[in-house]
């Protein structure tokens, strides 16, 4: 199942007197079941967020409905109701066509659907950081990482996450971060950055409590303790971890690798 986040920043909903008021901020109208199931899907809550705008056809209920579907799994679906929220929101409205765009690309990636126009991702991002929003651009700079992560550009992938500043990720997009530096960590053979990293992811995710987060993390931790390779040396065989592989590479011994003869 994918991890959808959706960053909604700089959205609020002001409570004066008893009177719920809605402000626009950064494009985007908040009232207050707009902030309710923004709060709800932060909760990991997606079926209590479509329960308060399920009915709606406004620009935020369907960007938020969107991502809610992802989250329950129906990726077509969520696709399509974050592209009727783009055009919904208008030309003018750059900031919060930018942040669709940012949950469209995460949704492809989450999908492993790596044929998504990066160049959209890019020009979004590009939108988000000229109006401030550090949130979300660091964001999607993180989902960029991940997408050369995935496709075995390692050092472009490394490089970018030296230059990325995770300080403005709330706890879940710190979370997706430090899976991030986690699955670069295992593809490089660094077994104690790639521990390091889904020890922090588990911190952060504990903040959120979004189920699909701790699927990630538990995924990952497995991979580090399952068998990765098997060693024969003369008459002895045995099954190595990855820090096993790692140790083994590391050591002075001539080592004839039986997957790439």
């Amino acid at each position: 199942m994918p991890v959808i986040l959706y960053v909604l920043t700089a959205t609020k909903t002001r409570i004066d007197a008893g009177e719920t008021r809605s402000d626009k901020c950064g494009g985007i109208c908040m009232d207050s079941l707009i902030s309710a199931a923004a709060q709800a899907l932060a909760a990991g809550d997606p079926l209590g967020a479509l329960n308060r705008v399920a009915l709606r056809d406004d620009p935020p209920a369907l960007a938020l409905r969107g991502i809610a579907m992802a989250r329950l799994g129906d990726v077509i679906r969520a696709k399509a109701l974050l592209r009727q929220a783009a055009r919904a929101f208008g030309a003018k409205a750059t900031l919060a066509r930018a942040r669709c765009t940012v949950a469209e690309a995460e949704i492809a990636l989450a999908a492993r659907d790596l044929t998504w126009p990066t160049k959209q991702l890019a020009a979004a991002r590009e939108i988000l950081e000229r109006h401030g929003d550090r949130t979300n651009a660091a964001y999607a700079r993180s989902l960029e990482i991940r997408r050369l992560v995935l496709i075995g550009h390692l050092d472009e992938a490394e490089r970018g996450l030296a230059e990325l500043d995770p300080s403005p990720l709330p706890p879940a997009a710190r979370t997706v971060y430090e899976l991030i530096v986690a699955g670069l960590s295992l593809r490089r053979l660094q077994t104690k950055a790639a521990h390091a990293a889904l020890e922090r992811a588990t911190r952060t995710a504990r903040q959120v409590r979004i189920p699909e987060l701790q699927a990630e993390i538990e995924r990952a931790t497995a991979t580090l303790s399952a068998p990765a390779a098997r060693m024969i040396r003369g008459s002895e065989e045995r099954l190595l971890q990855l820090d096993d592989v790692e140790a083994l590479f590391r050591a002075d011994v001539l080592i004839i690798d039986a997957c790439r003869l």
